[in-house]
């Protein structure tokens, strides 16, 4: 990792590290559930310090930055956007982060609507009348922009956690 002016060290892609080697025994999968007690806890207390908006926001944001170096280091960007978007579907659905479908896409404005089915944050929580996928908002925002070079806004519409059974979200390119 790269030192920056607060001596933060910067996130990169190869810090992520060799899981293959690393995690010989074990392999790379792991249960869901400790995917949430992470994402959950770490909300939790992100939300105490700094209330709930503000811990979305954070949440948002690191999906973002995951989002961007998910599309560069995963995905091939060359392609058009249908093969793009269908090789995005095969890699969410190999990496089992959720089955993922375009509704509408408007192409002259970028507009889109897509759905996210067993989705790896919230698919199977109890309803609480709420959306809860603010990661998964910044992760396609970010995946989003490295594809076209656009920023996009992109929201949650629907989610497991409002009685929703598939997460839907809306994209839009900001001006």
């Amino acid at each position: 990792m790269e030192n920056n002016n607060s001596g933060h060290e910067e996130f990169k892609w190869e810090n992520l590290g060799d899981i293959k080697e690393g995690r010989r025994d074990l392999g790379e999968d792991m249960p869901v559930l400790v995917y949430r007690l992470m994402q959950y806890t770490m909300l939790d207390i992100l939300s105490k310090e700094h209330g709930i908006e503000k811990a979305n926001e954070y949440f948002r944001q690191a999906g973002f930055l995951a989002g961007k170096e998910f599309a560069k280091n995963v995905l091939d960007l060359k392609g058009e956007f249908n093969v793009f978007i269908a090789h995005l579907q095969k890699t969410l659905q190999d990496l089992k982060i959720g089955i993922f479908r375009i509704e509408e896409f408007k192409p002259d404005n970028g507009f889109i609507v897509l759905t996210v089915e067993q989705d790896l944050d919230c698919s199977g929580l109890p309803i609480t009348n709420e959306n809860v996928c603010v990661y998964d908002e910044g992760l396609i925002s970010g995946i989003l922009e490295t594809y076209t070079g656009k920023k996009y806004d992109v929201r949650e519409t629907d989610c497991w956690a409002n009685g929703a059974r598939v997460c839907r979200f809306t994209g839009k390119v900001l001006a």
